[in-house]
């Protein structure tokens, strides 16, 4: 019976939905696509009324002020019925709100400057879904208004005249769009590129030549971790979780209540890294450990990155003491404390630039992903750019008090490096 309305609804609406359903004739259709089915339709149904009511309205306003021109005295021909007056402002309403829409466009050099970036890829060469038929500069800008502000999709449908379903539509569609030039945007640097961007490992003590002289690595990359809060849909099971109902205390939030979003940033803030799981998944750094296990060549010998706390300490990935236990260790902290401090601005300023990401009002892991990663992407497309964004840095205390996953190289590497960094001090000239 629902398949049957289905047809009979989009068969009103003409050749366009008998067509999309012809494709499907034979297959069996899941509820999900039902339902969505059945919502296209019965939007389509709408939209199409609107249409027809503001036309009828137009015709017959256009006509009886013609019928009055001709018929009427001057100062009688003046005089409109409410309702005329009424579909009149509705239309300088709407034809003002276009016009202040396309001025912002216009005027606002981040809006053209994402849109020429998408315009570039061959992916936008596909229109943007959302039958309200927008341009791509109109899209990019009820994303970016959606994206970069603690508002609800409600307010950005009152403003842009959309439904909320077709809004859903244009941003996830803008989402894909713009996690398609990931390979392009978020890479991982080699050759020439890598030691552009390379740091003295004690960049506070830089001023002391004998540093750079006595083989200290130069660090490549600075990774850390932050959280995204999502909606958890109601009735969500505890399978994933590795903590059982029962054992968790009743303050602690449910752990895929928001995602991990791990990122590794250069000298400059821009990520070259990004990999984002659900919060009950507890394996810091194990991804991209093991990628560089398995491609060693992507840090170089006489390179390396900078990690805190319960990440795992390798040969090319250093972590600090937890903590120190003498001046030596000490020093080293306050070293890699130092590159600590750069991941933590970038994810300030990634959270500042888009602040949807402060809580994501998503069920669906997958959907909040996306719009995670497209926000990862965007902020590099920002800094190239030029946009100058500084975000407040939230000082929290790290949960992991304790090291884990430490192998015998990565131990030996960071006694060599404090070794080598103490001695270094000592013996160069006060």
């Amino acid at each position: 019976m629902r398949s049957r309305y289905i047809c009979l609804t989009t068969e009103a609406n003409g050749k366009r939905g008998s067509s999309v359903l012809k494709g499907h004739k034979w297959e069996s259709l899941s509820h999900w696509e039902l339902d969505q089915r059945l919502d296209r339709a019965v939007e389509e149904m709408i939209e199409a009324d609107l249409v027809a009511q503001v036309q009828e309205q137009m015709t017959s306003v256009l006509m009886q002020a013609s019928q009055q021109e001709d018929s009427e005295p001057p100062d009688e021909a003046e005089k409109a019925t409410p309702q005329q007056s009424e579909s009149r402002t509705a239309v300088q309403e709407s034809a003002s709100q276009r016009s202040h829409d396309t001025e912002a466009m216009e005027a606002n050099p981040t809006v053209q400057y994402v849109t020429n970036f998408l315009q570039s890829s061959s992916a936008s060469k596909n229109r943007l879904s959302g039958r309200a038929r927008r341009s791509l500069s109109h899209t990019v800008l009820l994303s970016l208004t959606l994206l970069s502000k603690c508002i609800t999709y409600r307010s950005v449908c009152s403003r842009f005249h959309l439904e909320k379903g077709n809004l859903y539509r244009i941003f996830s569609t803008f989402c894909d769009q713009v996690i398609a030039q990931k390979d392009r945007l978020i890479q991982w640097p080699t050759g020439q590129e890598a030691l552009q961007h390379l740091l003295p490992f004690s960049s506070w003590l830089s001023r002391n030549e004998a540093l750079e002289e006595s083989g200290l690595p130069r660090v490549l990359g600075v990774l850390g971790d932050t959280r995204i809060p999502i909606r958890l849909p109601t009735g969500k099971p505890d399978r994933e979780s590795d903590t059982p109902v029962a054992k968790r205390p009743k303050n602690q939030p449910h752990p895929d209540s928001w995602l991990n979003l791990e990122l590794v940033c250069n000298d400059e803030g821009r990520f070259i890294y990004c990999h984002i799981s659900k919060g009950s998944q507890k394996d810091r750094g194990r991804a991209l450990a093991e990628r560089i296990r398995q491609n060693p060549e992507m840090v170089p010998p006489g390179t390396c990155l900078i990690a805190g706390v319960g990440y795992p300490l390798t040969e090319q990935i250093l972590t600090p003491f937890p903590p120190g236990q003498n001046p030596q260790e000490n020093l080293y902290n306050r070293s890699v404390g130092n590159h600590l401090d750069r991941i933590h601005q970038a994810e300030a300023d990634l959270k500042e630039r888009f602040q949807k990401l402060r809580y994501l009002d998503m069920g669906n892991y997958d959907k909040a992903k996306a719009v995670v990663l497209a926000a990862c992407i965007l902020h590099n497309v920002y800094l190239d750019m030029g946009d100058v964004t500084k975000g407040l840095v939230e000082r929290s205390t790290p949960e992991d008090m304790e090291e884990v996953n430490k192998d015998a190289a990565g131990v030996k590497m960071r006694e060599t490096v404090v070794n080598l960094l103490n001695s270094t001090l000592e013996a160069a000239p006060q």
